[in-house]
């Protein structure tokens, strides 16, 4: 017979249950069935607090430390990414620095995906250059032949997207753990566009996962915060370094409301992807559309490696196009839109777009199309999938009228 679940054991779940239960307390001053939202800064000290490690992480001490509602995230964070341990930051871009704060220092050596979150490319091409002294290779991740020639003796990280931003570029996570591990470095891995159950890195080879958790894990649009999930005695140190002494700790209520959007999301992600692939295939039968970037298209550069990868499981719901015209054009199609919000973020329960151009030093490492047309960076929300279609579809109209 198979083990029978307990919602107290976490390897006895399934996701979706482990979504629900994991990381969950009832309180034993109220009796409440969910962890209350805690808003203190400061916590009780035992009589004789003389044994006390003041920059302890493992008991609510100072919110600076940790509190309640975030160590009730990261062991629901680490238990859904299938990692010992996870840090929940102020913001995913606070997690990624904490990242490359805690295991680079001056001199140390990093390759990095060309195609990358704006701010992991500016971490990497400016700051930490300029103020560290860390140098940067940016290669082309989804080649594991060019990734293995940019390593050197003094590689100390290699930093990667499983989806890249924007221009959905899919990488084989699998190897370039192993060239990594190789040369004795760590492997970091920014899931933000594939959160699980779609995908868990951690278990091709990755030694971090980085969230933002302000996109799929919320899923609501009005909370922020980051995290980082690993091996605990790497996330200790991040703790230590990044968290306490750094700062960029996550608020309590931004964690509680972390933690309540984080239970819907099987069931969120489940109809985001379904509904992101009809739209991909709509807007890709369509002559007024140039270019559709989304690794479930049989056209995708990656989609073999996207199939093997998260095996079967979804393609993600974010889709980058451009409709076959100037920068004109495509802001009257995203004019036109009447379901669909022009905002930044993604992974929210609406539908967002936003239209990037051709501008700025990342672009020259994305493919052609990008470069020519610029493009629409497209998450699919949770509205009726025809309402979209429709939506997509009047706007061309409208663009091209």
């Amino acid at each position: 017979m198979p083990p029978r679940p307990d919602k107290h054991d976490a390897a006895s779940l399934a996701f979706a249950t482990q979504a629900v239960h994991a990381g969950n307390r009832i309180d034993p001053g109220t009796g409440a069935i969910r962890t209350p939202l805690v808003m203190a800064n400061s916590y009780a000290l035992p009589d004789d607090p003389s044994s006390i490690d003041w920059s302890g992480t493992g008991v609510p001490l100072y919110t600076r430390n940790s509190g309640v509602n975030q160590l009730a995230l990261q062991e629901k964070l680490a238990v859904l990414e299938g990692g010992e341990d996870a840090v929940a930051l102020a913001s995913g871009v606070a997690a990624l620095h904490a990242v490359f704060f805690t295991f680079l220092r001056t001199g140390d050596h990093v390759v990095v995906a060309d195609v990358t979150y704006e701010a992991s490319w500016r971490l990497f091409a400016e700051l930490l250059p300029e103020k560290y002294g860390i140098e940067a290779t940016f290669v082309d991740a989804s080649d594991a032949d060019a990734v293995a020639t940019a390593v050197r003796p003094n590689t100390r990280l290699v930093h990667i997207e499983t989806i890249g931003n924007p221009t959905t570029k899919v990488t084989d996570v699998a190897a370039l753990a192993d060239i990594a591990h190789g040369a004795g470095a760590l492997l970091s891995v920014d899931s933000t566009f594939t959160p699980p159950p779609l995908y868990r890195p951690l278990v091709d080879g990755a030694d971090l996962v980085v969230h933002s958790l302000t996109k799929y894990i919320n899923g609501h649009g009005d909370a922020m915060g980051g995290a980082v999930i690993g091996a605990r005695p790497l996330i200790e140190r991040i703790k230590s370094d990044a968290m306490v002494d750094v700062g960029g700790v996550i608020s309590p209520f931004n964690a509680w409301l972390i933690q309540r959007g984080s239970i819907t999301l099987p069931l969120r992600l489940r109809q985001q992807q379904e509904t992101a692939a009809r739209l991909a295939r709509v807007l890709a039968g369509d002559p007024r559309v140039a270019f559709v970037a989304y690794p479930g298209l049989p056209t995708h550069p990656q989609h073999e490696l996207a199939t093997r990868q998260f095996g079967g499981r979804g393609f993600g719901a974010m889709i980058a196009f451009a409709v076959d015209g100037d920068p004109e054009t495509q802001n009257r199609f995203v004019a036109a839109l009447r379901v669909v919000t022009s905002a930044v973020s993604l992974g929210h329960d609406e539908s967002l777009i936003v239209h990037v151009g051709t501008a700025g030093p990342r672009v020259a490492a994305y493919p052609e199309p990008f470069r020519r047309f610029g493009h629409l960076r497209f998450s699919v929300g949770l509205e009726d999938a025809a309402d979209l279609e429709a939506d997509l579809l009047a706007a061309l109209d409208a663009a091209f009228r």
